[in-house]
């Protein structure tokens, strides 16, 4: 009997069904991601990005989970625009400190697309203070390599309209609302995006 049962799970028939079933599965995974695509802003610091293996492991963090990087640049912020990105924060008592930061040396700088992109790229960071998430979430990103609350590795966006201003700020060129179409109606053609590790983007392919 269990010889029968071997032969069945092996038949041509079940293969046939069992391809169909995860081709299925995958478009309908497709078309819902495709109508819940989020985009979100993800910089990596200038403490990161003097460490070429913490560099490899954050990105390995966000390709594990699927996100797609579908920009990446590498930049050295001047003071002036250091100072413009962080306004927001222009009366705090650390604005100084973090602008200092974010002009001393080279940032890499990725556009990341994934159903809840800002929510899921936040929790992977864990929370600003490194002292607090070293011992509440000593997995996350900062958890990991976070130095202190400036040096904290990483920056991920708060809200869908701060993502839009910061992926502006960094991406002048992209229409927002057209890119993030052309992604989904790529997606749900049953495209493929592949990831390109010279470019650090993924690729669309048909």
């Amino acid at each position: 009997m269990a010889g029968w049962s071997e032969k069945k799970r092996n038949s041509p028939s079940l293969r046939v069904i069992s391809s169909f079933v995860w081709w299925l599965q995958r478009a309908t995974k497709m078309h819902v991601v495709a109508n819940k695509l989020q985009l979100t802003l993800a910089i990596l610091k200038p403490d990161c990005m003097a460490c070429p293996h913490i560099i490899s492991e954050i990105r390995r963090i966000m390709l594990e989970n699927e996100f797609w990087l579908v920009r990446t640049k590498m930049v050295k912020l001047s003071r002036e625009q250091a100072e413009e990105f962080y306004s927001v924060h222009q009366e705090k008592f650390f604005y100084n400190r973090l602008v200092t930061f974010m002009c001393s040396g080279p940032i890499g700088v990725h556009v990341l697309a994934r159903e809840d992109a800002i929510n899921t790229w936040r929790k992977l960071l864990g929370p600003t203070k490194v002292l607090r998430t070293v011992f509440e979430e000593p997995t996350s990103i900062r958890g990991r390599f976070g130095l202190t609350d400036t040096r904290n590795c990483a920056h991920g966006s708060d809200s869908e309209e701060t993502a839009n201003k910061e992926i502006q700020f960094f991406f002048p060129e992209i229409d927002i609302d057209k890119f993030r179409e052309e992604i989904r109606k790529f997606l749900e053609e049953k495209g493929t995006m592949l990831f390109n590790e010279k470019s650090c983007e993924h690729e669309c392919h048909n």
